[in-house]
């Protein structure tokens, strides 16, 4: 899980989570055809009555949480392209205030209400998401390009070559004709590079990049395209595909499937697995359970902190930021399959690979 989707991840469980015996938790929503100015507004008008009214005759909770969203609201010229959600609210005793200014899609209706939960409706999409891989099938023939989305393949592109089939000449004119058709492989290899970083890497990037053909002409692709290196950093695999076509394209998927999913939790497996034989090998090599990791944090101990999705979202933030300062790195481990599951349920959901032991 990337630091976008951990930082995510802790918001939206944060929101979700949150109850109040009153309706002092303040939600907005402002579809993007409005202006801040309106956003402003009803925060502006329930925030100049609060402070006017007896202190006994309003929540104090609502009245923080209003001047905080009044405060945050202040910050903005304009709305950002699609819209703004933002939330505001005093839970378990602590402020809470959350905007959502990068939205993937727009704010379909306004919405401003005080409630005893907050209203996540709006976010949904945002809550449901799941990361999107560039597919991408070339051969001499011809490439296809294409998106994994959460409602499946959605084609790009799809384009052929100008390079030629082997000759049966022999001698130079065979010599000069494999010339020049390397140099038009070359040439489309590069086209096909650089559409795909236009495809994959523009407002809206892919997580990760499928990449089918057959073997050899996928082998030769990645050698000698002139391939963006972000894009060559994402590549989950390479899978044989017989056609650069649509069909080529959810092959592609099928064969990839396994590929993704193991992506995901790469990192926090290799995580995992590092800790689970130092913890065997030499158990003051690691650190689990709340009173341990607090104390290798107040060490500066901590050099990979691993936090469980079953963690608090709060608690999660709290040990994640804190390893962050001292230089540590955070890895977070889905608690979706036996080893994350088991990690979560012995470990308390927290656990670290330490610089040096401590007492």
């Amino acid at each position: 899980m990337s630091e976008r989707d951990y930082e995510r991840h802790e918001r939206l469980e944060r929101l979700s989570s949150a109850a109040a015996d009153r309706d002092v938790l303040v939600s907005l929503a402002v579809p993007s055809e409005g202006t801040i100015g309106e956003a402003r507004r009803p925060v502006e008008a329930d925030y100049a009555e609060a402070t006017q009214l007896d202190e006994r005759s309003l929540p104090k909770p609502l009245v923080e949480a209003l001047g905080e969203l009044r405060g945050r609201l202040n910050e903005y010229d304009e709305l950002p392209e699609n819209g703004l959600v933002a939330y505001a609210g005093v839970v378990d005793g602590d402020l809470v205030t959350t905007v959502f200014d990068d939205l993937e899609t727009p704010v379909e209706e306004p919405i401003y209400e005080h409630g005893n939960e907050f209203d996540l409706e709006p976010i949904a999409d945002l809550a449901a998401s799941t990361p999107e891989y560039g597919l991408l099938v070339v051969e001499r023939g011809g490439a296809a390009l294409g998106r994994l989305e959460e409602d499946g393949v959605e084609p790009i592109e799809v384009f052929d070559s100008d390079v030629p089939g082997k000759s049966s000449a022999g001698g130079q004119s065979a010599e000069r004709f494999e010339r020049d058709r390397e140099r038009l492989k070359r040439e489309f290899f590069d086209e096909v590079a650089e559409r795909a970083a236009r495809s994959f890497l523009g407002e809206d990037p892919v997580d990760g990049v499928l990449l089918g053909g057959t073997t050899g002409t996928v082998e030769i692709f990645r050698e000698e395209a002139d391939l963006d290196h972000r894009l060559a950093e994402r590549i989950v695999g390479e899978f044989a595909v017989e056609y650069a076509s649509e069909q080529g394209l959810r092959q592609l998927v099928e064969t990839g499937e396994e590929a993704i999913e193991e992506r995901d939790r790469q990192e926090a497996r290799e995580a995992l697995e590092t800790f689970f034989d130092d913890r065997r090998d030499d158990e003051e090599a690691v650190a689990y359970g709340d009173e341990a990791i607090d104390r290798a944090l107040e060490y500066d101990a901590v050099d990979t902190l691993l936090v469980s999705t079953a963690l608090e979202g709060g608690r999660m933030r709290e040990v994640g930021d804190r390893a962050t300062e001292q230089g540590g790195e955070t890895v977070v481990v889905p608690d979706d399959f036996p080893d994350g599951r088991r990690f979560a349920e012995a470990f308390d959901g927290v656990g670290a690979l330490l610089r040096f032991p401590i007492d």
